[in-house]
This record gives structure tokens, C-alpha cells and sequence, in this order.
């Protein structure tokens, strides 16, 4: 009801109540129809939907997953630790050829191939000194990969703990609906009965029939 429709209300006008009411129940079926479009029924709980049963897929998955980053990660590692090792004798080798070319340069200053070959291993020298820098960056990032690696366990855990408390609501549910007479031999229920707003509703026979159940 609006506001306008109050206020005619209140000062005695005539208002078309059945008319307000049959709005209602038109909005009110717009509403639920809404919401059905928003909130479809659930799938069937075949093991493709069972949440328990997917919540377990990805906690395993992603554990799987996690290691295998881990071995690639420790590869890596693996592999700079031996570049740098590698690049270290390379460095050693240029620095001994820069120390003979210098002296050669001192004993032999006309001598232009000297002066070459030692200009050439100071920039081998300082390329090789890159190379190490680089794959101690590679060593420091690949740890802190596995740094950051670690919140998929923080997320294992969070799911693992959705899992119980789900699994004892379930139980404490069951425990709770628990009935002492099996669900196949109680007696059918009516889909609709007097007072619903229905033209299948139970009729007096079946309302008969359905006391006379309980009383034998």
C-alpha cells in the first residue's frame, strides 16, 4: 500500500481494498520468482556435488600440486647453487689471465695483442661477476617462493577445518532427526491439506482415512 493510498484511508475515502490486496500478492509472486532465478535448487548429491567430497578433491590436489612446485623449486635452486660454483672457477681463470696480460703489458707496452687480451678478460671478468650476482638473486628468490608457497598449507588446513565442522553438523543433524520408527513405514503425508491456498487439497475421506491410520 502507498503512501497516498494511507492517507485516502485515513480520511475516509473509498479504497479498493481487494485490488490492493491482489497487488500484493502479484509483487509478492514477482519476489519469489526473483529469487528463484537467483537461487536455482540445488544439484542432486550425486559424488560430482557432495561439497565434502569436492572439498577433499582440492585439499588433495593442491597438496599434490604444492609439492610438485616444490621439487621444480628445488631444481632451480639446485641449478644456480652449480652455476655459481661453475662461474666461480671461470671468475679465478680471468682474474689470473688479467694479472699475466697486465704484466705482460708492463714487460712488452708496444705490444698491442697484450693489451687487447687483457682488456678482454677485464670485460669477461666483470660479465662473470654478473652471472654470479644473478644466480645468487635466482637462489634468494626461489627460498622466497617458498616462503610465499606456504600459505597453500595455511589454506589446506582452513578447508580441512570447513570439513569438520561440517561433518559434525551433519552429525549432530542426523543425531538430532532421528526418528524411532523407519521412514517406510510411516504413514504418507498429505501434499496439501484444508487452509492452503490450492484447489488439491485432501478431502474429508482422506482426512477420515488418515485418523483411523493413527488409531489402528
Amino acid at each position: 500500500m502507498t503512501q497516498e493510498e494511507l492517507d485516502s484511508m485515513m480520511n475516509g475515502e473509498d479504497v479498493d481494498v481487494d485490488s490492493l490486496s491482489e497487488e500484493k500478492q502479484t509483487q509478492e509472486t514477482v519476489e519469489e520468482d526473483s529469487l528463484s532465478a537467483s537461487f536455482p535448487p540445488p544439484p542432486a548429491p550425486t559424488d560430482d556435488h557432495k561439497v565434502v567430497f569436492q572439498l577433499d578433491d582440492v585439499t588433495r590436489e593442491s597438496e599434490e600440486k604444492a609439492g610438485e612446485v616444490f621439487d621444480q623449486l628445488d631444481i632451480i635452486g639446485e641449478n644456480a647453487a652449480n652455476l655459481e660454483g661453475k662461474n666461480d672457477i671461470v671468475i679465478k681463470e680471468l682474474e689470473e689471465n688479467i694479472t699475466l696480460f697486465n704484466t705482460l703489458k708492463e714487460k712488452f707496452p708496444n705490444i698491442e695483442s697484450f693489451i687487447k687480451a687483457s682488456k678482454s678478460n677485464e670485460d669477461a671478468l666483470m660479465k662473470a661477476k654478473e652471472v654470479s650476482e644473478d644466480s645468487v638473486a635466482i637462489s634468494d628468490n626461489t627460498i622466497m617462493i617458498m616462503d610465499i608457497m606456504q600459505y597453500q598449507d595455511i589454506h589446506r588446513q582452513k578447508i580441512e577445518r570447513v570439513i569438520n565442522v561440517m561433518r559434525a553438523l551433519s552429525t549432530y543433524m542426523n543425531g538430532l532427526l532421528e526418528g524411532q520408527v523407519d521412514d517406510n513405514k510411516r504413514v504418507s503425508s498429505a501434499t496439501h491439506i484444508a487452509g492452503d491456498e490450492t484447489e488439491d487439497v485432501v478431502d474429508n475421506d482422506d482426512i477420515e482415512a488418515l485418523i483411523a491410520s493413527f488409531g489402528g
